[in-house]
């Protein structure tokens, strides 16, 4: 049944920030005739007045009235009873979705979530959802075999080192260093944590890596899913945004800001909440009562970048490398890892169908085997295990992964752990009851039902593999160390952004470095064509291969004085980040000398000059044999107003 693209929605939700990203993606899927509220009394207010309003998504948890008290009414006001209300909600759990179901809500979908989901939620909304849907969560999956006879087994994943052993062990299958006797693997990479637990879920694939807090709630509901090996162990890292984050107590940078975390069923979610609750503060989502700071869930790769662009969020807690992502960009610093907390936490686990298990045991056995084995390959080889992650977790170059950030990640001391993968059900129960109790969330359920360790008991014999006991900290303590940190400013992680080859160019007898990655060619003078009524800095535009590119001169941007061109004077392309999508600018400076391979070692923090000097767009001083090279954020050197003015004439 098709779609009335014209038709007006109501989208009630209480996050600004939310609330733009959803509005957007109803543009993306086609609607533009859109109407806002902020809560259910605001949309309570709009109804009343509206006539023509033919569709309502609204958040659950949202102050003064959410959205299941906005549903009841709803359901009970005769003039909107029939209105299709689909419920967008991070709560993601089961049990609400039934009572949400019992009230009359006639669609659900996951935030965060994507355009195509959303507009797959409103065509079966408006036809295309099948009676009964949502029965068949128990119907078995048939294994499909292969051409070679082998069972093909299909294993989902996301974008995030915590499932690196899957993509080491596609490595090490694709270059013939193991050859699996029963089975032929298929990974499908997911874009966030809603796809994939709709498809573990729905039966679309064998096995998954998921956060072990999804996975028990499926169980609670009867999927048919056993867990049969943890995915990693430590891992995550919480990061505070880089502005204002130096300023005041952590308890006063805190409080009254969001605070981002990948899916409220998640370790992240578990730890954060014991953080914040030490400062004294008390976290919860929208519509708690007395709630001073906000979680908010958001994709883990978006995390890094919304985290940039928005003062009024404190921080999020997310698996590597996207919180390193952010100390390296220089727009977040570390709070803690993981381990700090809870050494030796499960988080990520592999759960697999049960038909799969019943039918093919050799087959499970086998991935779980070679599972370990690629975790510890990880171990024991971090450099090559981080070049593997690169084109596994990257493959699109999406999230700019650099592999001396993942070396970093893999190699920290209280980071991640793929040694070590057998499931400790204490440590798994101290999970589920933590949330359930402390934080009313999830369902206790049956965990000696629910893990099934006779593969891991094998894989990890025959691999000789360590056990850990896991250790959690008295958190009193590890707090008081990280407000000393923070207080004291001992992160050194920002170094990590200029890791890597850097290119090294000279401005009147100075010599800068950029990263390599944000270099795109180097070109010798062009004829520039004028634009008139530009700053003094922007030379004009240039003709390359039939692309427009805008031309700025850095002597002039750093106020230096302006010289006439020669023959060592040349146009550096790079790629910068604008406002709404990237640019590609051409930087004359004086000459270009060679690519130097920068480690942390290499680099110190930016000295203070002073109040009268902007130091904002270096990221860092780079010590060697010729001195000291001032190394530069290409996505500084420009404004936002001046990007954007840049993208109009090209």
């Amino acid at each position: 049944m098709s779609v009335d693209l014209q038709m007006k929605i109501l989208l009630v939700e209480d996050s600004k920030l939310t609330r733009k990203m959803e509005v957007k993606i109803l543009k993306e899927v086609g609607f533009t005739n859109i109407v806002e509220a902020y809560d259910g009394d605001a949309a309570i207010q709009m109804l009343q007045k509206a006539e023509d309003v033919r569709l309502i998504i609204s958040d659950w948890n949202m102050p003064n009235k959410g959205g299941y008290d906005l549903l009841l009414w709803v359901r009970a006001d005769e003039k909107w009873k029939d209105v299709p209300f689909i419920m967008a909600t991070a709560q993601a759990e089961k049990k609400q979705t039934l009572k949400a179901k019992e009230a009359g809500v006639s669609n659900f979908i996951t935030k965060p979530f994507s355009a195509q989901e959303l507009k797959t939620v409103i065509e079966e909304t408006f036809g295309a959802k099948k009676d009964g849907e949502g029965e068949d969560v128990g119907k078995a999956r048939l294994p499909q075999k292969a051409a070679s006879g082998k069972v093909r087994l299909s294993v989902a994943h996301i974008q995030i080192t915590d499932h690196l052993t899957l993509g080491v062990l596609k490595h090490l299958i694709a270059t013939e260093k193991l050859a699996p006797k029963h089975f032929e693997l298929e990974t499908q990479c997911m874009s966030s944590w809603n796809p994939l637990q709709e498809a573990l879920e729905k039966g679309d694939i064998d096995a998954a890596f998921i956060l072990a807090p999804i996975a028990m709630d499926l169980f609670s509901v009867n999927v048919p899913i056993k867990l049969v090996l943890l995915a990693h162990k430590n891992g995550s890292t919480c990061v505070s945004n880089k502005k204002g984050s130096n300023k005041g107590s952590l308890q006063q940078f805190f409080k009254g800001k969001s605070f981002y975390i990948p899916h409220i069923l998640s370790i992240h979610h578990m730890l954060s909440t014991m953080f914040l609750r030490q400062l004294g503060l008390k976290p919860g989502v929208a519509g708690q009562e007395g709630v001073d700071v906000l979680f908010e869930v958001v994709p883990p790769v978006k995390m890094p970048e919304f985290l940039a662009e928005n003062p009024e969020v404190g921080g999020y807690t997310v698996a590597e490398p996207l919180g390193t992502k952010a100390i390296a960009a220089n727009s977040g610093d570390l709070m803690f890892l993981s381990a700090e907390l809870w050494e030796y936490h499960p988080c990520c686990v592999v759960a697999v169908r049960d038909e799969l298990i019943n039918a093919h045991p050799e087959a499970v056995q086998e991935l779980t085997t070679m599972l370990v084995q690629s975790g510890q390959f990880i171990a024991q080889r971090p450099d090559k295990a981080a070049e593997i992650a690169v084109d596994f977790l990257d493959p699109q170059n999406i999230l700019g992964l650099k592999v001396p950030v993942l070396k970093n990640v893999l190699k920290e001391p209280q980071g991640i752990k793929t040694d070590d993968l057998f499931p400790v059900i204490e440590d798994l129960d101290r999970i589920q009851r933590y949330m359930v109790e402390e934080m009313g969330i999830g369902t206790l359920i049956d965990l000696k039902n629910f893990v099934d360790t006779r593969f891991a008991e094998v894989a990890c014999d025959t691999a000789g593999s360590v056990r850990r006991s896991s250790n959690f900290h008295d958190l009193s303590k590890v707090v008081s160390r990280i407000v000393d940190r923070h207080t004291s400013d001992l992160d050194t992680n920002n170094m990590l952004a200029q890791e890597g080859k850097n290119l090294i160019f000279a401005l009147d007898h100075q010599e800068y470095g950029i990263s390599i990655t944000s270099v795109k060619e180097i070109i010798g003078m062009t004829p520039i064509r004028t634009i008139p009524q530009t700053p003094p800095f922007f030379k004009g535009v240039i003709n390359l291969r039939n692309k427009v590119i805008p031309v700025i001169d850095l002597r002039v941007k750093f106020g230096l004085e302006e010289l006439a061109y020669d023959e060592r004077t040349c146009t550096i392309i790079v790629e910068v980040n604008g406002k709404s999508d990237k640019v590609e600018v051409g930087m004359v400076v004086d000459s270009v000398s060679e690519v130097l391979n920068l480690t942390g070692e290499d680099i110190e923090k930016t000295p203070s000059f002073g109040v009268d000097v902007d130091t904002e767009v270096i990221l860092g001083m780079a010590k060697t044999e010729n001195g000291v090279r001032i190394l530069l954020d290409t996505d500084r050197l420009l404004s936002h107003g001046d990007t954007e003015m840049l993208a109009e004439v090209s």
